[in-house]
């Protein structure tokens, strides 16, 4: 007989009858209300329930705890309990935001729990307790989500688990893992459990790198950072490095792909390795994720395997706070061609794809025009080099892309000037170190933690000294804008051996350290009358600090550049003796 679906076995009272010979076939008894309820969410119904069982325990519920508890997104969970209480089934309180429920008769939801799916590793998790409790406290002690990087931190549990899969499903024992972005400490987790792989981590965020290699020092983990910005491309130092790799991007279609092509171009050989990528997408949205798994297999990518809801997170209840771990499996040797300097890869903050950023025409034509003034005491302005994204007004000479003036040392006029307006102010030291000009103007949004205030502006002049003086400009074309005015330091032989060979690597900045430095012993002894051979120089390098290899001046993270000048003073006393 059509007509609305009722509960299988439901008497007059409306509470679903059970048959113990069909026990895990049939849903245990449940009100009318609550039935009608899961049976509208089709045959993904056990989900929803997941919210039934948690409620049952007859205590108070946000929806936010539910959600994180039970992996559900907070569009189904405020629906489940929206029906709830209009059925007279809920008792709330608190007002808005702070709103909490609880079951009416919570011994009527008492069978609401149902077997749930095994987890792959949760077996193993009891016998890692001390690593455990190491996570625990790095995730407590490691620096805040950055909204403008789309961070939302995963739980410890979270970590130990990727660590547990990725060495129980892979042979790491001397291979290399690659995280593309490390917010969530995967990288430190995957140390604990298997020290003798090794693992790379590439970030944006200067707090993270800092983090990873404090905790690396202190519990003495073989984990590399390096410091790029990954819409530009993976730093030299590491592509063709990694065996697998792992990565929790942005969720926009556009970040999934940028991260997963930075984690291909990491690979020594893509087809004997894996790529595993933390995704989640709400149910409420599933032409989302079907358009990003479209882009994966689009990019000549097996998805082997996908572990829902393996990732739990301390927030993102849009999404149920989880995603899905995807196990891909790359068909090519060579990743597919790609597009650089993909801006807006973010779903929110100033470089999420609806922000706003960058220079109009006529903002433009003021920079350069203030650029030109403020360089009229020289010999002549000159037309300037200008590196970024400028409009069609100003660049009649044409310009650099900012991944090109980053990866190699590009041929510069007299002076550059590079926009880093628009969501790229984070690469403003070592775009200055990237520079090959006697001066360079690099602009920035006058808000830009680089310039906005004396911690800031210090932080900047101990990446770019001694090799450049900056001076900060505000109001520079627009009072919004401020450029650092960047310019070389004359070699007047003043300065110290020490200054001499730090101001020899910075000028070379695309080059690896290890080079740089030897080079520049050499010089500074010739200088200092006491010259040495190459050998000489390579052995002191040697014997520097460990971080010191496998790394350019421009992927080298900010908090070992104060460092540096320390490996310089010890490189100098030590062939000094020689």
């Amino acid at each position: 007989m059509a007509g609305h679906p009722t509960s299988p076995g439901a008497d007059d009272s409306g509470a679903v009858r059970t048959d113990d010979s069909t026990a895990g076939a049939m849903a245990p008894p449940l009100p009318e209300a609550a039935y009608r309820l899961l049976y509208a969410h089709g045959v993904d119904a056990p989900r929803p329930r997941r919210v039934l069982a948690l409620l049952c325990d007859g205590r108070w519920w946000s929806a936010n705890d539910l959600v994180r508890a039970s992996s559900v997104a907070h569009s189904v969970v405020a629906g489940l309990l929206r029906g709830l209480d209009e059925a007279g089934e809920l008792v709330a309180e608190g007002g808005e935001g702070r709103g909490r429920v609880r079951l009416a008769r919570p011994a009527d939801y008492r069978g609401a729990a149902l077997d749930d799916l095994a987890d792959p590793v949760v077996h193993m998790v009891p016998r890692h307790a001390r690593n455990a409790a190491e996570l625990a406290r790095a995730v407590i002690e490691g620096p805040e989500s950055d909204l403008d990087l789309d961070h939302v931190t995963a739980t410890a549990d979270t970590a130990l688990r990727r660590a547990l899969f990725l060495a129980t499903r892979f042979d790491l024992s001397d291979r290399t893992l690659l995280c593309v972005g490390d917010h969530d400490l995967t990288s430190v987790a995957l140390a604990l459990v298997c020290p003798s792989a090794s693992t790379e981590v590439v970030d944006v965020d200067e707090r993270v790198l800092a983090h990873i290699d404090a905790l690396s020092a202190s519990l003495g983990l073989s984990v590399r950072t390096h410091a790029a910005d990954l819409r530009l491309g993976l730093p030299s130092t590491v592509r063709g490095t990694a065996d697998v790799v792992f990565t929790d991007p942005p969720y926009t279609p556009d970040g999934v792909e940028l991260f997963v092509r930075r984690g291909l171009e990491g690979m020594a050989d893509p087809r004997k390795g894996r790529v595993l990528v933390a995704y989640g997408a709400s149910e409420a949205t599933p032409r989302l994720a079907a358009t990003t798994q479209a882009r994966l297999v689009r990019m000549d990518l097996l998805v082997e395997s996908v572990w829902p809801d393996f990732n739990r997170y301390q927030a993102a209840e849009s999404i149920g706070a989880a995603s899905d771990l995807y196990v891909l499996r790359p068909l090519s040797r060579t990743p597919p061609g790609g597009t650089d300097e993909v801006a807006r890869v973010y779903s929110q903050g100033v470089n999420a794809k609806e922000a706003r950023g960058g220079l109009d025409a006529e903002a433009a034509l003021r920079v350069t025009a203030a650029a030109a003034e403020d360089r009229g005491g020289d010999a002549g302005p000159g037309e300037p080099t200008l590196v970024g994204e400028w409009p069609a007004e100003v660049t009649r000479g044409g310009r650099v892309r900012l991944s090109t003036w980053m990866d190699s040392p590009a041929p510069a006029a007299e002076y550059a000037v590079v926009n880093l307006t628009g969501g790229w102010e984070r690469l403003a030291a070592r775009a200055a170190l990237a520079a090959t000009a006697d001066t360079v103007y690099v602009l920035v949004p006058s808000s830009a933690a680089c310039v906005r205030d004396e911690a800031g502006q210090r932080a900047l002049r101990t990446m770019v000294e001694p090799r450049f003086r900056a001076r900060f400009l505000r109001g520079f074309g627009r009072s919004d804008l401020t450029a650092v005015r960047l310019t070389r330091r004359p070699e007047d032989g003043t300065g110290s051996a020490v200054d001499r060979l730090l101001a020899h690597v910075q000028e070379r900045a695309h080059g690896t350290l290890t080079s740089t430095l030897r080079g520049g012993l050499i010089e500074v002894s010739a200088w200092r009358g006491r010259p040495v051979n190459k050998r000489t120089a390579r052995h002191a390098v040697a014997s520097a600090p460990g971080w010191v290899s496998g790394h350019g001046l421009l992927d080298l993270p900010e908090h070992r550049f104060a460092e540096l000048r320390g490996v310089a003073e010890d490189l100098l006393a030590q062939v000094g003796e020689a």
